[in-house]
C-alpha cells in the first residue's frame, strides 16, 4: 500500500504546478517576492509606504453552486474568474487597489490538465484586477470529493490610505446612485437556478433566441470584475461616496449594507432593461419579482453613490473602463432600507 493506491497521486499535484506556471506568471507585479512552488508568498509594501495610512482590505469566497453547471459541460477555463471577482469586488467596494490572490482548490481527483484550466481562469480574474496570483492549494481528496468534482475558493488582499475608504458615512439625501451593468447571473442564487432548469448537458446546450446564446453559455458567463470602473471613477476625481456590491442577497440585503444610519436608497427598476436571463428565470420558475430581486443581481453588478453633480463625470469614467451604467435611483433621508419602485 502506498500513497497512490489510497487515492492520492503526487506526481499529478507536480504535474498541476508546472501545467499552472505558464498561466501565473502573467499575473505578477513587481512588489512579489518569491516564486510559485515554495511554502508561502512574499509582497512587498515599499511601493505603499507614502501613503498616510496605509491601510489592508481583504476578501474571501467561493463560486458555489455554479460549479455544477461547470461538471455538466466540462467547461473550467472561466469559473476562476468568477472566485477572483467575488473576492476583489468586495476589496473595490471599499476603495481598495486589490495587490494579490490566493486559490484553493479540492478535488476528488487530481487530473492536471483540469486543474491547469481552472487557474487559467484564476489568472485571467487577477489580471483584469491587476492581482498578483502568488500562492494557492490544490487538495486531493478521494472519498470526500466525487472524482469529477472539486470545490474552488479564493482570498484576496488589497489596500488603500485610510482617508480614502469607503464608507457611506457622508452620504446625503439627492446623492445619486448608479448601477454598473453585470454579466448575468454572477455566482450567487444557483441553487435556485439549478431546480428552474433540468441540469442536463442537452438542456443547458440548448440555444434560445431571446438570451442569444445557449442556455449554459449565458449561466455560465464569468462575474464582471469592476475594479478598473472603480479605479477610473476614482481617478477622474470623483469621491465615492458609498458602493454596493450586488451578490446573494440581490438588491434588498446589499444595498442597505453601504446606508448610514437614518438614509433611505430609492431605486428605479424601470432605469434599465433587466436581461433575459432573469426574465426566463422568473417565469419559468414562476418566482414572485421581490423574491427575484432579494436573491438576484437583476442586471445590476454595482451600484456607487456619488454626489450629484459628480454624475456625468461618473457615467464617462465608468465607460471610459468598458462598462456600462446608468443612473437608478437616488438617496433619501428616511429608515434606513431600499425601495424598489
Amino acid at each position: 500500500m502506498d500513497y497512490k493506491k489510497a487515492g492520492v497521486d503526487i506526481e499529478a499535484g507536480y504535474k498541476s504546478v508546472e501545467l499552472m506556471k505558464e498561466h501565473i506568471k502573467k499575473t505578477m507585479r513587481p512588489e512579489v517576492l518569491t516564486n510559485i512552488g515554495g511554502f508561502s508568498g512574499a509582497f512587498s509594501m515599499e511601493a505603499f509606504k507614502n501613503m498616510e495610512k496605509p491601510t489592508l482590505v481583504s476578501g474571501t469566497d467561493g463560486v458555489g453552486t455554479k460549479l455544477k453547471l461547470a461538471f455538466i459541460l466540462d467547461k473550467h477555463d472561466t469559473i476562476g474568474i468568477d472566485c477572483v471577482a467575488m473576492c476583489v469586488n468586495d476589496i473595490a467596494c471599499a476603495g481598495g487597489e486589490p495587490l494579490f490572490f490566493l486559490d484553493y482548490i479540492a478535488c476528488g481527483k487530481n487530473e492536471p490538465e483540469k486543474i491547469a484550466m481552472i487557474v487559467k481562469g484564476v489568472a485571467e480574474g487577477c489580471q483584469q484586477s491587476n492581482a498578483a496570483l502568488i500562492g494557492g492549494e490544490t487538495a486531493e481528496m478521494p472519498g470526500f470529493y466525487p472524482e469529477d468534482e472539486y470545490d474552488l475558493a479564493g482570498f484576496a488582499v488589497g489596500v488603500v490610505d485610510e482617508k480614502d475608504l469607503i464608507t457611506g458615512k457622508n452620504l446625503q439625501a439627492g446623492d445619486v446612485l448608479i448601477g454598473i451593468k453585470s454579466s448575468g447571473v454572477h455566482s450567487n442564487g444557483f441553487s435556485l437556478v439549478r431546480k428552474v432548469f433540468d441540469m442536463t448537458k442537452e438542456s443547458l446546450n440548448t440555444y434560445y433566441e431571446e438570451l442569444q446564446t445557449t442556455l449554459g453559455e449565458a449561466l455560465l458567463a464569468p462575474t464582471k470584475i469592476y475594479v478598473k470602473a472603480l479605479r477610473g471613477v476614482k481617478n477622474a476625481g470623483v469621491t465615492i461616496k458609498a458602493c454596493s456590491h450586488i451578490t446573494g442577497g440581490g438588491f434588498y440585503e446589499n444595498v442597505p449594507r453601504m446606508l448610514p444610519e437614518g438614509k433611505r436608497a430609492i431605486i428605479n427598476k424601470n432605469s434599465y432593461e433587466v436581461p433575459a436571463i432573469f426574465k426566463m428565470l422568473a417565469s419559468k420558475g414562476d418566482i414572485a419579482e421581490e423574491m427575484m430581486y432579494n436573491t438576484y443581481n437583476m442586471g445590476i453588478g454595482m451600484i456607487v453613490a456619488v454626489k450629484k453633480e459628480d454624475t456625468e463625470k461618473t457615467l464617462a469614467a465608468i465607460k471610459e473602463a468598458g462598462e456600462e451604467a446608468m443612473i437608478i435611483g437616488a438617496v433619501e433621508d428616511g429608515e434606513t432600507g431600499v425601495t424598489l419602485c
